[in-house]
């Protein structure tokens, strides 16, 4: 850019040094030689300001080289930066991407723990209650009889009740077969005197007199008792059927002298008086 700056200040130096020399014969000497003396002066100066020029002009280029390399340092710099930030981006993105993924696949193992663990509880639950039931079953509960009140398992009241309720169907044989096996398994029951006067009731049925004996008998022994005085009469018949009057009048005696005001006594004065 300076190259014609600078031919342009050499021709006018040269049109300037031709002119003085063709207009010097028309001064004198002296004026000649301060003309030419003052286009030395001139020649000079613009020869050292030509070397400013071109010093400048030096360094400008110097410095405008420095700038491209520095311009292409920071751009390169700028690219690699560009280039590494990307490449951060791209892998935080992926970072992202994985959290994501492992975070859904937590909620649904979440999900799958909370609906096993509310399967579970619900399991629990109804073992506790299933328990608990089969608990209460085995709970003793309380029972009355014979205007006495006592516990009884649940299994011996079932077993009682069913015993009596075949006697009550007049089906004597077999409920002899329970109310003996009810005897059997429950010897402390507090049924005990009702299973036992029932029993002794059902072989009198069938006919059974001498074990029906041995089931009165047995619960005359556990007096007082309200079932003593219908045992002694009972006790009495069996004597009757077995025609054995002299026992059975001594049965009836004996009841009436024990349980004087007894119904059972009222019939016992009633059969003796029978009595043959």
């Amino acid at each position: 850019m300076m190259k014609p700056r600078v031919f342009a200040v050499l021709w006018g130096l040269l049109f300037l040094a031709f002119s003085s020399t063709a207009q010097a014969g028309l001064f004198e000497d002296d004026e000649a030689r301060r003309a030419i003396l003052d286009l030395r002066q001139r020649l000079e100066t613009m020869r050292m300001s030509i070397e400013v020029l071109r010093a400048d002009n030096q360094v400008l280029r110097a410095d405008n080289q420095v700038l491209m390399k520095k311009g292409n340092e920071v751009t390169d710099k700028n690219q690699d930066e560009m280039q590494v930030l990307c490449r951060s981006i791209l892998d935080l993105q992926n970072q992202i991407e994985s959290l994501r993924a492992e975070l859904a696949k937590s909620r649904g193992a979440n999900e799958d723990l909370l609906k096993s663990l509310s399967e579970w509880q619900r399991e629990q639950k109804d073992k506790i209650q299933s328990q608990d039931d089969r608990l209460r079953k085995l709970e003793p509960i309380k029972a009355a009889m014979d205007g006495r009140e006592f516990l009884v398992e649940p299994a011996e009241k079932r077993d009682h009740d069913q015993a009596l309720e075949v006697f009550r169907k007049g089906d004597y044989g077999q409920a002899l077969t329970m109310l003996a096996d009810f005897v059997r398994r429950y010897p402390q029951s507090g049924y005990k005197a009702t299973p036992l006067f029932w029993l002794g009731n059902a072989q009198y049925a069938v006919k059974e007199y001498k074990d029906a004996m041995v089931s009165f008998r047995s619960l005359v022994a556990m007096a007082p008792h309200p079932r003593v005085p219908g045992s002694m009469l009972a006790l009495a018949n069996c004597h009757i059927e077995l025609k054995d009057v002299k026992s059975a009048r001594k049965a009836l005696e004996d009841l009436i002298k024990a349980h004087p005001e007894s119904e059972a006594a009222t019939a016992a004065k009633d059969r003796l008086s029978r009595l043959k």
